[in-house]
């Protein structure tokens, strides 16, 4: 049985890919579970930038934290009506991408895919370690196992993804409502004891050691950057439009709006709660801990919650695996990345953007010990620079539409062949108005993020976008020059009379060289036979053997001397040498392969002519044809040695 079929599941035909697709209520647990879980951590941000104020003036500037959440909701209102637009406007999917590179040109559309790519990764990274913390939480004796349970989860994570979009929904779908209905009755049962009066103070906590700090601007302008990582994933259902059902705008629209109203009760909630209980940021304990033991205390209740915090954190990633794999096929299909990203596996997944993602965030786990709190300065700025790319390409797109005619279309081309038709829209003028008003406040966000996170560690995001970019230019670049080097405008068929050489590259003597010899002696060029001889008294038993069994081919077997074993290096020098002097000659060098039935037993074999392959496909009038010899195949009938 095939190994593959049993991790990943059965392969699905392509024609079967329509099959594949989710409805809403799959699609909030596929694409709303970063933004729900960043409920989990965004107060607890809030609170640790605000602890610096309360170590100097009291807990009492801890409850700054309700307005900045209802700054931080208000925003995530402008940004959820403006990405509805979005949808709309790009039932294809694709996002900030998309829309950039369609309005705004390929630099800003490169920086925007740049920055997502990064926030994909650190949205693994941080949703997965914040699930180990509420676990290390609740059970501190696995705190020193931390990176390495979080490394097996996104693994995990990983593997589930592999076997495709509707399955892995399937599997994420429980866990995301049992989170939501988990949250929504601690805050029932919270606000109830608070209204009765017998909601109690949390016990038992040392609040985290901050700088002291005065209140001022800077201190609520950080405090609000670091709480509007629960706007991260807002974008995500804009980007992945086309896994879901027919219609698909309507369906992925009504999911956004289902997922921002979830996402903004369950932080205000959250964080009114949380100020009425006198949570205190801590090392060693959570928000969401303090917070379920406070309501429930230490009984089933609260170990429910933790749980499903946990699986919502952890799946927050499912997000990522959804839509990474997605976005860097899209970059790749424009040719800035490589093209192996734009293939799907046996399950209908982009297996090779899955890989990546696992590989980078793992890294990134490992990196920084899977320590939340390093990890977050790293994140939401990505997400607020492509928000606003995407926004103020949107603008773009309605000033284009403002110039169209009633009943008219207009057809803007773009390089990569998927022209964007516009049509005439009343209402160009309002949407253009809530664009604008959501670029102009992203773009803000984006900056006092970068600022009052820089020496945090938001610098590294900073360096690292456009180090990406300048990649993607750079493999852009690539794909055009060999474009256009393949350009038929370059090259006209004509008839060229070539002569042709063919060069049996002999390692021994056995059945797979009767195959090499065999070919050669069907074709109508002449040949020649060669071995390189390294070690004398191998090649003099290879001589031996050729005279006594290939005589009949009526061809000597070449020495060519290998004094210092430079295999590849002598076999240039040997086929250069036939063809200088000879303008017109073409070289095949045959190569014999022996096949082995499985990968450990075909590693056990030298596997030298990889490497002659390699050096000599390079050559120019060479060309290098492969007889292979299947070990394990069945005995057929001996190949003539006669033409």
């Amino acid at each position: 049985m095939n190994v593959a079929n049993i991790l990943i599941g059965k392969p699905i035909s392509t024609a079967d890919a329509h099959h594949q697709t989710i409805g809403k209520i799959v699609g909030l647990a596929v694409f709303a579970s970063d933004a729900l879980s960043s409920t989990a951590y965004a107060t607890e941000e809030i609170l640790v930038v605000l602890a610096g104020a309360a170590t100097l003036v009291g807990t009492q500037a801890l409850s700054l934290s309700i307005p900045i959440s209802i700054a931080i909701v208000m925003l995530l209102v402008v940004v959820t009506i403006s990405y509805r637009q979005t949808i709309f406007a790009y039932p294809g999917g694709g996002g900030a991408y998309i829309v950039a590179r369609d309005n705004l040109g390929e630099l800003p559309a490169q920086i925007a895919g740049a920055a997502l790519l990064t926030d994909y990764i650190l949205t693994v990274a941080v949703s997965v370690s914040s699930g180990v913390d509420q676990v290390v939480s609740a059970i501190p004796v696995l705190l020193p196992y931390q990176a390495a349970i979080a490394v097996v989860a996104v693994l995990l994570m990983s593997w589930v993804n592999m076997r495709g979009v509707k399955e892995s929904g399937r599997i994420f779908a429980l866990p995301a409502y049992f989170f939501i209905g988990a949250m929504l009755l601690t805050l029932v049962v919270g606000f109830f004891r608070l209204a009765s009066g017998t909601l109690g103070s949390v016990q038992g906590v040392e609040m985290i050691q901050r700088g002291a700090q005065n209140v001022g601007v800077f201190l609520v302008l950080h405090a609000f950057s670091s709480g509007c990582t629960a706007l991260t994933g807002v974008e995500a259902i804009s980007n992945g439009v086309t896994a879901f059902k027919e219609p698909r705008g309507r369906n992925a629209a009504n999911t956004m709006l289902a997922m921002s109203a979830i996402l903004g009760t369950l932080f205000i909630g959250i964080t009114v709660l949380a100020s009425q209980i006198h949570a205190l940021p801590s090392e060693t304990e959570t928000i969401i801990s303090q917070l379920g033991r406070t309501v429930f205390g230490l009984g089933p209740l609260y170990g429910l919650m933790i749980a499903s915090t946990t699986v919502i954190l952890i799946m927050a990633a499912n997000t990522a695996y959804a839509d990474f794999p997605r976005l860097c096929a899209l970059h790749a299909g424009d040719g800035f990345l490589p093209r192996q990203l734009t293939f799907k596996g046996s399950r209908l997944v982009f297996s090779w953007g899955i890989v990546v993602l696992t590989a980078a965030s793992v890294a990134l786990i490992v990196l920084f010990d899977a320590k939340t709190t390093r990890l977050i300065p790293l994140y939401a700025i990505g997400v607020f620079l492509s928000f606003t790319l995407s926004q103020t390409g949107m603008v773009r797109r309605w000033q284009r539409v403002s110039k169209i005619k009633r009943g008219e279309e207009l057809v803007v081309k773009n390089p990569h062949g998927d022209n964007m038709t516009l049509k005439f829209d009343p209402s160009w003028r309002l949407k253009q108005l809530v664009n604008g008003f959501g670029a102009v406040m992203t773009f803000v966000v984006m900056l006092v993020f970068a600022t009052t996170k820089f020496a945090d560690g938001a610098w590294v995001t900073v360096i690292l976008v456009p180090t990406m970019v300048f990649i993607f230019f750079r493999i852009h670049k690539h794909y055009k020059d060999v474009a256009s080097a393949l350009s038929l405008e370059k090259h006209a068929v004509t008839p060229v009379k070539h002569n042709l050489l063919n060069v049996l590259m002999v390692d021994d003597v056995h059945a797979g060289t009767v195959g090499m010899v065999s070919y050669a002696m069907s074709q109508a060029s002449p040949w020649i036979a060669v071995h390189v001889d390294i070690d004398p008294l191998k090649t003099a038993k290879i001589k031996d053997k050729w005279e006594q069994r290939m005589g009949d081919a009526g061809h000597d077997l070449q020495m060519v001397p290998c004094p210092y074993r430079n295999l590849t290096e002598v076999a240039e020098g040997f086929i250069q040498h036939q063809l200088e002097g000879n303008p017109d000659l073409i070289v095949n060098v045959i190569m014999g392969q022996i096949i082995m039935d499985t990968w450990a037993g075909q590693a056990l074999h030298a596997n030298t002519s990889i490497a002659f392959k390699l050096a000599l496909q390079r050559m120019p009038r060479v060309i290098v044809t492969d007889v292979s010899y299947q070990i394990h195949a069945p005995v057929a009938e001996p190949l003539p040695l006669a033409a």
